[in-house]
């Protein structure tokens, strides 16, 4: 049974909010986590009066370790509840840099050098032990002051002794807390909405992720956008699977819910990564009467091949973000739940999200108006670089303004405190998103794909979703992604790769014969279909389109090198460095090669046998 939906009013900070959801609903349930999705029963709760509590501590202990307000804390491991609340203190205390575990070494290293972050807050050995050797080495090797071990949630009995000596010193989170205060911030200042609160790498869905600066004040205008327009009531409870490195999982299901007093349900460390929770999910959902869950499309998809073994009928929000909804999920998540699926859109960019579908108000296409706060128009971009709003149903670049935009990118820690630069992303307050769409009169807005992924194919401009939509529609594709093929004469052709749903079984003539009916462009049918295992994602489980365009334009080297009668005597490869994509190849007739490949509009490298080659490559 719920109540009337009560919103609290936009404070100082994150950290003020949490104290102001305490002092509202001090013995309300803040936070449930459950340690082992198969006993979906049994979980740790904390009141938002212990959360408070024990983010301030938190808050305290790490600036007895130094921390002001321009310090960064890299925070890194599965979910856990003391990961979430270290994540709230490192708001409170300075600033928050999540970043994911799943990274190499090299790239979480570089992240901590980017940011000027000191102390690391990570999984400790109980959690993951291969994790925690891999963040002491990257700890040593970034120069870190102090690695904080986090435990399980539950843990009991003897711990683990953290290795010392040969770098930064290891110890465990509680040891750090122990004796802190509870009530206050000690020697630090509370932050205050200009101050900065978290520093979050970017999906890189085009290329090596940057870090997006948010604010305290960016943070709590789309958190209280998203509490507005969900109507959650004091208890009523929200899925939280994302990984807490995600901005989703912080702001949707980690600050939006303290402004309501709703209770957020973390389905185990590894979340909607765990092939386990699946085994239960339905059970899950109606054992803690779970209102509103918020998930990537890849997840509805597998959700939507699970029979309903439980009386779900407390599901009402589940919510869709982070990459478009293909039709054929929505339609199948529908079907299999009787919940229809309301599609958000949001960026990093602009604090997590700015649109969504509330019930009720469904429309085929379209993701919603949006959130209370903040504006969303398409725009022309001339080639003068001149902006341009466009009319209402006229399809554009799509620009966000209001407080949720964020405050730039993190381009040098400096010694002075972090710099940031909205330099490229911001016009007069307006977020440059890089995705067509258009608004209707009604303030629905549409997308139309990423401007990056629109396919050229001799002037004319051509949705990749147009040709994913058609082939996810066919009984033996599983998942699909379209990109261009370069093409000498073109410029590109639409080329496709799916995943087939049985992987012994691709017929490619067939998908290319139903890409003939189904898809009513003509320029649109992909001229080639491929078959892959998985289509590549980014660390936040977006479609990560630039692999496979790296793959296209190696097989349209390697097919025009065979027109050429150089066939199979080359090793083509294909990668995007520094944002542009280049072929290598590497062969005899390095010549022949060069005259073949010329009318390509990327650059070609070409490299003779190894044993043959010069000190030099040639490029063409």
């Amino acid at each position: 049974m719920t109540t009337t939906p009560q919103i609290l009013p936009q404070p100082e900070s994150t950290y003020q909010l949490l104290l102001d959801a305490a002092h509202t609903w001090p013995d309300g349930i803040a936070t449930q986590w459950i340690p082992d999705p198969a006993a979906y029963t049994e979980c740790l709760t904390w009141t938002y009066d212990e959360l408070a509590g024990t983010v301030t501590k938190i808050a305290n202990g790490l600036a007895s370790l130094g921390v002001g307000r321009p310090d960064a804390v890299t925070l890194c491991g599965p979910n856990t509840s003391m990961l979430f609340a270290a994540t709230l203190a490192a708001q409170a205390a300075g600033i928050a840099a999540p970043v994911n575990p799943a990274l190499s070494g090299e790239g979480i290293a570089e992240l901590i050098h980017r940011t000027g972050s000191r102390i690391l807050v990570a999984a400790g050995p109980e959690l993951d032990p291969q994790l925690w050797q891999r963040l002491l080495a990257v700890a040593r090797q970034a120069g870190m002051n102090v690695v904080l071990a986090v435990r399980p949630d539950g843990a009991t009995g003897p711990r683990p002794v953290l290795a010392t000596g040969g770098g930064a010193p290891a110890a465990y989170l509680d040891d750090l807390i122990a004796g802190q205060p509870t009530g206050h911030l000690a020697g630090i200042s509370p932050p205050v909405a200009a101050d900065l609160a978290a520093f979050v790498p970017t999906g890189g869905t085009t290329g090596a992720p940057k870090i997006a600066v948010h604010t305290h004040a960016n943070q709590l205008a789309c958190g209280w956008g998203i509490a507005e327009s969900s109507g959650l009531a004091p208890g009523e409870a929200m899925l939280g699977g994302l990984p807490l490195f995600h901005v989703n999982a912080l702001i949707v299901t980690g600050i939006a819910p303290m402004f309501s007093g709703a209770r957020v349900v973390w389905p185990g460390p590894g979340g909607y990564r765990d092939p386990a929770l699946y085994q239960h999910f339905w059970k899950m959902v109606a054992h803690h009467q779970v209102a509103a869950m918020s998930a990537v499309p890849t997840v509805y998809g597998r959700l939507a091949q699970l029979p309903v073994d439980a009386d779900i009928g407390s599901l009402r929000l589940p919510i869709a973000g982070a990459s478009p909804l293909p039709a054929a999920v929505r339609e199948a998540f529908a079907e299999r739940t009787g919940v229809r699926l309301l599609e958000g859109y949001g960026l990093t960019e602009a604090t997590c999200a700015s649109t969504w579908m509330r019930p009720g108000e469904e429309r085929t296409g379209s993701v919603g108006r949006a959130l209370p706060g903040q504006q969303v128009k398409a725009i022309r971009i001339g080639d003068d670089g001149v902006w341009t709003d466009c009319a209402r149903g006229q399809t554009g670049v799509l620009a966000i303004g209001g407080p949720a935009v964020f405050a730039g990118y993190l381009t040098d820690p400096g010694s002075g405190g972090p710099r940031v630069s909205r330099d490229g992303a911001v016009r007069d307050g307006w977020l440059d998103t890089g995705d067509l769409g258009h608004v209707d009169a009604d303030g629905f807005v549409y997308l139309s794909g990423r401007a990056k992924d629109l396919i050229i194919r001799g002037g004319h401009n051509i949705d990749p979703r147009v040709i994913e939509e058609a082939l996810l529609r066919h009984r033996a594709v599983a998942a699909a992604a379209a990109v261009g093929s370069p093409d000498p004469h073109s410029g590109e052709v639409p080329v496709a790769y799916v995943v087939p749903a049985d992987p012994g079984q691709f017929d490619e003539a067939e998908l290319l014969a139903w890409a003939e009916t189904a898809i009513g462009e003509r320029a649109a049918r992909p001229k080639r279909i491929y078959p892959i295992p998985a289509i590549p994602l980014t660390p936040v489980s977006k479609p990560y389109k630039p692999a496979l365009a790296a793959d296209a334009a190696a097989r349209a080297v390697a097919e025009t090198l065979a027109n050429a009668g150089l066939r199979a005597r080359h090793q083509i490869t294909a990668a995007h460095e520094d944002g542009q994509l280049v072929v290598t190849v590497t062969g005899a007739d390095t010549g022949r090669v060069r005259d073949a490949v010329a009318g390509f509009a990327f650059p070609v490298r070409t490299r003779p046998p190894r044993s043959d080659r010069p000190a030099k490559e040639t490029r063409s």
